[in-house]
């Protein structure tokens, strides 16, 4: 299928554009820039430079992808990478920022969802079929695993993992590391698991779901310390890869050094029962 570009678009003679590529009116696309086969860039977007996509993407108007870090301190000479996969959408306004230092990049998954005036910022990896809803933002140097839902206007610090599977709720606020499967409401405040993304996860079993309710249960019901429920973790040997996940992140939240050093989300639902117990 050939490539369509409109008369008024502007593309680089040195862009890549692979078969079946449309390329709307007004859109730029500037020097160095790489669009897999049959993506299509609708009306008045911009692809910066060093920004490549892979097959299959779909950017409705006025999108920019690829921009300069919002960073005071990025040097605009330095090269530095946005790198797409394939068949994601992103609608209206969204804005994704390349990295910061030299070589580095920012990276998005696969079959992602990029609602209306949605934000990722730089040197941030987001993974497969993530989901960010109107407005919703990613600081720089954020890490989201798959499966991740950001609901409306949700906000995640700078330096913060967000596990597979979790769901933040709308207006919600991160700023430390958030464990998979878990819905967050709030600022900083776990509000349960999510029974829902984990029985429609279909590599997600019956055991497995058992195993992460245990994993949650010890972390944020059972009034162990953080460092006390990864003990007893570490003691469950019977746990599948989900679990085992669950059990790894808590882990390395707890081990990490600055700038990463962000610590767990309370549940305070939990906190508050314990508090009227006494």
């Amino acid at each position: 299928m050939a490539t369509k570009i409109h008369v008024t678009a502007v593309v680089d003679k040195s862009a890549r554009l692979g078969d079946g590529v449309i390329v709307g009116p007004h859109s730029v696309i500037e020097p160095d820039v790489t669009i897999g086969e049959d993506c299509e860039l609708m009306t008045g977007v911009v692809v910066r430079r060093y920004t490549t996509l892979g097959s299959g993407n779909l950017v409705h108007p006025f999108a920019v992808l690829g921009g300069e870090p919002q960073d005071y301190k990025f040097d605009p000479a330095e090269k530095t990478y946005l790198r797409i996969g394939s068949d994601n959408i992103f609608r209206e306004g969204v804005t994704i920022s390349r990295a910061t230092a030299a070589g580095a990049a920012t990276v998005i998954g696969s079959g992602c969802y990029f609602m209306t005036q949605s934000h990722v910022g730089h040197d941030s990896v987001v993974g497969n079929r993530v989901v960010l809803t109107n407005s919703a933002a990613v600081a720089g140097h954020c890490r989201i695993a798959d499966g991740v839902i950001l609901s409306a206007f949700a906000v995640v610090h700078q330096f913060c993992w967000i596990g597979e599977l979790v769901m933040m709720q709308g207006f919600a606020g991160i700023s430390q590391h958030v464990p998979p499967f878990v819905m967050l409401r709030g600022i900083n405040y776990v509000a349960g698991l999510n029974n829902v993304g984990l029985r429609r996860a279909d590599y997600i079993g019956d055991d497995d779901r058992r195993q992460i309710k245990e994993a949650y249960r010890l972390l944020y019901r059972s009034g162990l310390k953080p460092t006390e429920a990864l003990t007893e973790m570490d003691a469950r040997d019977d746990w599948g890869a989900p679990a085992c996940r669950f059990r790894d992140f808590v882990r390395r939240a707890l081990e990490a050094e600055p700038p990463h050093n962000r610590g767990l989300p309370t549940a305070r639902a939990a906190q508050r029962a314990n508090q009227k117990d006494r």
